[in-house]
């Protein structure tokens, strides 16, 4: 059976009825699919016309959508790419509200040839895709009148179905150049249990820059100067896609098309057309090699191809030397996506012998003191998922704590995805580092998170589920990873010493408290002494070097030994005035009185402030 993972609180009653059937959803950049396993199969739904790709395209006009192959004969402004723009604000278009039509259309297509209606279904995105953008994603279907089983990743659904397909096993990657987003994963299927081991990508790399490339080719050729429209402008890429298209299967191919004011002919060449081409793909195989390596992979048992555009000679045979054999090609690539969907949502309704286990494509953490990252949850970690982690307070008497939620490799916060900020209040007014915030990140199996802060003390809590944020780009997410690891080693040096200057000036802060508080302690022979290591302390802080900090900090420590010392012995005898040597909660009370006295020489957990 089926290892099926629930939430907390949502799993099933025991005796639940089925709720009819579920179908799986490739929703795609240039094309989408619906399909369903019915009698022991998957059949992919077609329209009254015997089609089985969709496009993802709407035109509006009065209030209404027209989707699909529909939509390129209404003389309306036609959207297409939505997807790309998923998870990000845009004043030109909501992407969602595409998305939410596309999918009511496939629904209906779906319900018309089942003769019953459809609530449920799996849906999949791009494994690269972020968490605002898989958000966005469900918002969609939400709408659109669908219950969400799953957010699948779109390799794993390939890999679903070439797995089932062919009873195989080893470790396989899954290359996907679709429409408008290029993923790379590699997973390993052992008896029945399929486990992503490491995933990436580009979500602004695919067919569409391909046909981009052909159509800016096409213009130059036929020396077309003249601005075009937003519909002739979808013509022309119309007519490069279907050359492209054409090229994988013969040597040359023309294109012939009326642009105002004249007709415009070409005839490319497959070699032509492959050198256009070649930069795009020579991308696919760099993010493929940074996957292979973060996977600490040498060579694969296998190679599945997934996106209409690996029907490309030029890329099955770029992909083909990479690996040095053949890929598997005997599934059609532009429907095993909805294929592995509709295999999913199956098992999810009626039960399976495959476990399927994904991964977060992204690092999740929180920004601290200093402008850096704590990573809570690295990427590549198996979803679902929930990790904690205790905090404390940078300064004495905060009562406020600010959790700012990141995504990213980067180091510094500045160079990460900002996806949440909350406040967490009413933490009680102690000294700095003793409060105690515990702070849980949770993952679910589609890929969305859930951030609580909680103060262990009073029990004061504060959650938020991370929504649809607009900021950063895909694409610009994306970059991040690349820039990860150019940047790796600077970032780290830059974090070591960002997190020695953060320690430094707790020290100084410490100081200044105890000296506020306890400064009768303090004998006139050790203040010099104290001032000048203070000073020196302040002025390493200053500069760049963190063995620097770290030889002033100790030497102010040596010369605060003996203030310290005394320190804990009156706190120390506070706590014990009055009391019984066999009180038993005298360790307890001893532990208190110590922790308020004790931060010059005893750092406190990660800090995070206000």
């Amino acid at each position: 059976m089926l290892l099926q993972i629930h939430e907390p609180n949502q799993s099933p009653e025991p005796h639940a009825k089925p709720k009819g059937m579920a179908v799986g959803i490739d929703l795609g950049t240039t094309h989408s699919l619906i399909a369903i396993h019915e009698n022991g199969a998957v059949r992919v739904i077609t329209d009254k016309e015997g089609r089985r790709l969709h496009p993802s395209a709407v035109s509006y006009h009065d209030g209404k959508a027209t989707v699909g192959h529909a939509a390129f004969n209404t003389t309306e402004h036609v959207i297409t790419s939505a997807k790309r723009l998923m998870g990000r604000g845009t004043t030109a278009i909501d992407p969602v509200a595409v998305s939410t039509d596309i999918l009511r259309y496939l629904k209906a297509l779906a319900e018309t040839d089942l003769k019953q209606p459809i609530a449920q279904a799996v849906i999949t995105v791009p494994a690269y895709f972020d968490d605002a953008a898989r958000s966005a994603t469900k918002h969609a279907a939400e709408q659109a009148g669908f219950e969400i089983l799953r957010l699948l990743n779109e390799p794993t659904a390939a890999a679903l179905a070439y797995g089932l397909d062919n009873n195989t096993e080893g470790l396989y990657a899954i290359y996907d150049l679709g429409g408008g987003t290029f993923d790379i994963s590699v997973l390993r299927f052992e008896r029945g249990v399929f486990q992503v081991i490491a995933t990436g990508g580009d979500t602004a790399l695919g067919g569409d820059d391909l046909d981009a490339a052909i159509a800016t080719s096409f213009l130059a050729h036929v020396h077309y100067t003249e601005t075009l429209s937003q519909k002739d402008h979808q013509r022309l890429l119309q007519a490069a896609r279907l050359v492209k298209e054409n090229l994988s299967t013969q040597p040359s191919a023309d294109m012939t098309l009326y642009l105002p004011p004249r007709d415009c002919s070409h005839r490319f060449m497959r070699e032509d057309v492959e050198k256009l081409c070649l930069p795009f793909v020579e991308r696919t195989l760099t993010h493929l090699k940074n996957v292979l390596q973060q996977a600490g992979v040498v060579s694969v048992d296998g190679i599945v191809l997934v996106g209409g555009a690996t029907r490309m000679p030029l890329v099955r045979q770029k992909v083909e030397e990479f690996f040095g054999k053949a890929p598997l090609v005997n599934l059609n690539p532009d429907e095993v996506v909805a294929i592995g969907a509709a295999l999913q949502a199956d098992a999810l309704t009626n039960g399976s012998d495959t476990l399927l286990l994904d991964v977060t494509p992204l690092s999740l953490g929180l920004e601290t003191m200093g402008g850096l990252v704590e990573k809570i949850i690295y990427r590549n970690s198996p979803i679902p998922l929930a990790k904690a982690q205790e905090f404390t307070t940078y300064q004495d008497g905060q009562t406020a704590m600010s959790i700012h939620v990141l995504q990213g490799e980067r180091e510094e916060a500045r160079h990460c995805r900002s996806l949440a900020k909350f406040d967490l209040q009413e933490i009680p007014p102690l000294p700095a580092g003793a409060a105690r915030i515990l702070v849980t990140f949770t993952v679910d199996a589609d890929g969305l998170l859930t951030v609580s802060a909680k103060e262990q003390t009073t029990g004061k809590s504060q959650r938020v589920e991370v929504k649809p944020t607009f900021g950063i780009a895909m694409e610009e997410m994306a970059q991040m990873l690349y820039e990860s690891l150019e940047h790796g080693q600077q970032d780290m040096s830059e974090r070591i010493l960002i997190e020695a200057r953060v320690e430094g000036q707790r020290v100084l802060e410490a100081l200044k408290s105890a000296l506020h508080k306890d400064s009768y302690l303090l004998e006139k022979s050790e203040c010099s002494l104290i001032i000048e290591q203070e000073t020196a302390l302040k002025t390493a802080i200053a500069g760049t070097s963190r063995d620097a900090i770290h030889n002033a900090m100790e030497a102010l420590e040596k010369a605060c030994a003996p203030f310290v010392e005394r320190r804990v012995n009156a706190a120390i005898q506070s706590a014990l005035a009055g009391k019984k040597i066999n009180d038993p909660d005298l360790e307890k009370m001893i532990h208190n009185a110590l922790e308020p006295v004790q931060n010059l020489v005893s750092p406190p957990a990660k800090m995070l402030g206000f």
